[in-house]
């Protein structure tokens, strides 16, 4: 993707030709000296020992701008908390590593429900969201970056890429998100391709340029686990506990952020990860339930913005939705052969007919409770209701990682 245009709405960083890692690590290890930077790593125990968390680690001992490393580990035991601590210590500075199910932590989350901070079921959301409070409260770093721990085809650039255009101090940025192309033998992406892209597409003919569907529509792939902010915006946003994390996290970034501090990054020349199931049949799991939780979230911050959702529009949508998705599939037919990659119509048309169910069935949810399961509160609320909290919580990673 080497090219320079410029999509509008906010700025596009390319990546033109191959990257000059050492020249990007030199400079980020002059930025850090006055914006020190936090890594977030959201890491589930089924991700542990993992080839690709295993290359992850191994790029990242190379890291040596970052200040400090903060892992939280979702799903674990006790074995399997000692597991994740051994395989973490073999990075040169032992990363900080929260086990969000232990004791200690499940007390901090219990003061939060009993102060009436609805922190929502366990799951990505939530874990990004109290490593951000444990940066918060280290006290160590000004910026933090994270990124998914599933990523096959990882390497210190795409770190470095997403770091940069926040760290330096002239370029004006407090939020960067990433992109990358996403393909192997064959495309991938499907929820961006297939659901997302042609949904704001859909509702932007119905609706018409609205800002906020500009603004979503801007970035290149909006539903990326990678993102830098300043940790400034770090205490305004509030984020969703569920698939629906990354675009809600943008949707705050645009009430808290002006658009000229706001860019997007293009990390790699090609990115891949852990792929998930269609599950056609149950909107409870895999890209099923994704599609559901992001259209949920997509309809719940247009209504927050103002924007009128009825019956009307919602069926008007489907049918929208369903002519634009198809009509996109002769797109990448084309995109695919003229790169010689394998391309299924028939599994493109199958996700295409599903994500027409999940937008049925996310509207239905959004129809009988538009609020639906709250964002999660910033810090600078729970810092209001629970001053000490923040100390607390250090303490207890302290004592779990003692």
């Amino acid at each position: 993707m080497a090219d320079f245009f410029q999509t509008g709405a906010i700025a596009t960083l390319h990546r033109l030709g191959s990257t000059n890692l050492s020249r990007l690590e030199s400079e980020l290890c002059e930025f850090a000296q006055n914006t020190p930077i936090a890594l977030v790593l959201p890491c589930h125990v089924r991700e542990l020992g993992t080839p690709a968390l295993r290359l992850i680690l191994k790029e990242l001992r190379g890291a040596r701008y970052l200040k400090e490393i903060v892992v939280g580990i979702d799903g674990a035991n006790p074995r399997d908390w000692r597991r994740a601590r051994k395989i973490f210590a073999s990075l040169p500075d032992r990363p900080v590593l929260l086990w969000n199910n232990g004791p200690r932590m499940q007390r901090i989350y219990a003061q939060l429900q009993e102060a009436d901070l609805d922190i929502g079921p366990q799951g990505k959301g939530r874990n990004v969201w109290t490593c951000f409070g444990y940066v918060l409260a280290s006290e160590k770093s000004v910026m933090v970056a994270s990124h998914d721990c599933d990523i096959t085809t990882y390497s210190r650039e795409l770190l470095a890429r997403l770091c940069y255009p926040v760290a330096h101090p002239h370029l004006g940025f407090d939020f960067c998100k990433g992109y990358t192309a996403r393909y192997s033998t064959k495309l991938h992406g499907r929820v961006m391709r297939l659901l997302f892209t042609p949904l704001m597409r859909s509702l932007e003919a119905i609706l018409g340029l609205q800002p906020l569907l500009v603004y979503l529509d801007t970035f290149r792939y909006p539903l990326s686990g990678e993102m830098c902010l300043d940790l400034d915006l770090v205490r305004r946003v509030r984020v969703p506990s569920d698939w629906g994390l990354e675009v809600g996290m943008l949707a705050e970034v645009y009430r808290n952020s002006a658009a000229r501090a706001i860019c997007q990054s293009e990390l790699a020349e090609r990115y891949d990860h852990k792929h998930q199931e269609l599950s056609i049949r149950d909107n409870e799991k895999g890209l099923n339930k994704m599609a559901v939780d992001v259209t949920k979230t997509i309809f719940r911050v247009m209504a927050a913005e103002g924007i009128k959702l009825d019956s009307g529009l919602f069926d008007t949508l489907l049918s929208a939705f369903v002519r634009k998705a198809e009509d996109t599939l002769r797109h990448y037919n084309a995109d695919a052969a003229v790169n010689g990659l394998h391309y299924d119509r028939h599994e493109e048309e199958q996700a295409v007919a599903t994500f027409a169910k999940s937008i049925r069935v996310a509207a239905r949810a959004f129809s009988d409770d538009p609020l639906g399961t709250p964002l999660i509160p910033n810090w600078n609320r729970v810092q209001s209701a629970l001053p000490n909290l923040l100390e607390e919580l250090q303490e207890a990673v302290r004592l779990d990682n003692a």
